[in-house]
Formats: C-alpha cells, sequence, structure tokens
C-alpha cells in the first residue's frame, strides 16, 4: 500500500454505497434518501429536508435549471479556487443526527469539510464522487433483511454483534430507538420522489436524522 496517502487508507475501511432512491412519505411528506451499501443487501435511510431532497433528484434525473442552485454554485466554488471533491462520507450518528465529511483535495492538500449528509449527497452527485460510510454507522443503523427469516434487521451476521430484529421483542429503551426503522421497513413501497415535486416548508435545519428522528 506504499504511496496511498492517509485518506486514502481510511477510505479503505470505508463502506461503499450508492443512491438507491429518494422517497417522500404519504403520511407527513418528509423525504427520506435510502442509501444502499454497494454489491449488498443493506440500506441507509436518512430523513433529508424537501430542498435537499430536490436538490438531489434533480440532478440524478438531470432535469435542466436555468441558474445554479445553491449547491451548483458551492461546487462551481470549490472547483474555481483549484479544489475538486474526492469523495464525501456518512462519518457518524450521534443523537440521532447523521454528520458527514466533503473530502475535497487542492494539489497535495487534502480538506475535509464538515456537513449535513443531505448536502454532501447533493455536491456528491454532481461532481460524480463516490459515497462512503462509516463501518460503525453500518453496524449501528444499517437495514437489511435477514435470510432465514425475511424480517428487517439492524446489524451483521457477525456473532459478536448480533443484529436487533426490528418489531421483535427488545426493551422499552431499543424499541422506542427502533421504531422509526420499523415505519421505514413498512413504508418501502411508498412513492419515489417526482422530480417536479414542489418544495415544501419544514426541513430540518439542525441536521439530517436517522429514521429515528423527530
Amino acid at each position: 500500500m506504499t504511496g496511498l496517502s492517509f485518506v486514502d487508507l481510511e477510505v479503505c475501511n470505508m463502506m461503499e454505497l450508492v443512491i438507491d432512491s429518494i422517497r417522500v412519505s404519504l403520511l407527513n411528506h418528509q423525504r427520506v434518501v435510502i442509501l444502499k451499501e454497494k454489491d449488498t443487501e443493506r440500506y441507509l435511510p436518512i430523513w433529508i429536508g424537501p430542498p435537499e431532497a430536490d436538490a438531489i433528484a434533480v440532478r440524478l434525473q438531470e432535469v435542466s435549471v436555468p441558474r445554479p442552485l445553491t449547491h451548483d454554485l458551492m461546487h462551481n466554488c470549490i472547483k474555481s479556487m483549484g479544489g475538486i471533491i474526492d469523495h464525501i462520507v456518512v462519518s457518524s450518528m450521534e443523537n440521532d443526527t447523521y454528520f458527514a465529511t466533503i473530502v475535497v483535495r487542492k494539489g497535495d492538500k487534502t480538506v475535509e469539510i464538515d456537513a449535513r449528509p443531505s448536502d454532501a449527497l447533493a455536491l456528491a452527485v454532481r461532481a460524480d464522487v463516490q459515497i462512503f460510510a462509516a463501518p460503525e454507522v453500518m453496524e449501528k443503523c444499517g437495514v437489511r433483511l435477514d435470510k432465514d427469516t425475511g424480517l428487517a434487521v439492524i446489524g451483521t451476521d457477525d456473532d459478536s454483534n448480533p443484529p436487533t430484529r426490528v418489531g421483535g421483542p427488545v426493551g422499552e429503551e431499543e424499541r422506542e430507538r427502533l421504531s422509526v426503522f420499523s415505519e421505514f421497513i413498512e413504508s418501502l413501497d411508498i412513492g419515489d420522489l417526482d422530480a417536479d415535486d414542489e418544495s415544501e416548508d419544514g426541513s430540518n435545519s439542525d441536521g439530517d436524522q436517522p429514521v429515528a428522528g423527530d
């Protein structure tokens, strides 16, 4: 691994994700971006605000806009100052809020910029760069279907870290933390976000939430 930078070595330990879909809840009209771990059937759902969802969807669906949107402006500013977005990372989840990092290269220098995952994703699709998640984020919040039971579970197949079945017999604290994951699994058939869906008020400006948000 000679010649790899610290950032390259760090990425080697990350889980690569792709954007599976952006969906809108028919109950509260909130948006959820569903990230899928590449080459596996494990998902990471994150509630995001309507403007950020629209910003991601517009780019994914290659919708033409007459003037640069906010995330287009951010991307253009980085490029104009000689920077290149290398990749983004969903780096942690604390107090029911996800945190992300935008990794920018400028010559031999690397800068890590703290960001909400929704903003980081909106930039990632514009720069066409890889999306990663820290292993601990996927272990704590990744949702998959158990091969034997078909139930939605959070966790891994590792015996040292047994998965928790969503909706199963768990303690009160675990039930409260996992209840919204049950809602997510039960609503997987909700419609995809249309590109021309109008933005609504009520986005979360403090940070992006897992399905355990307010």
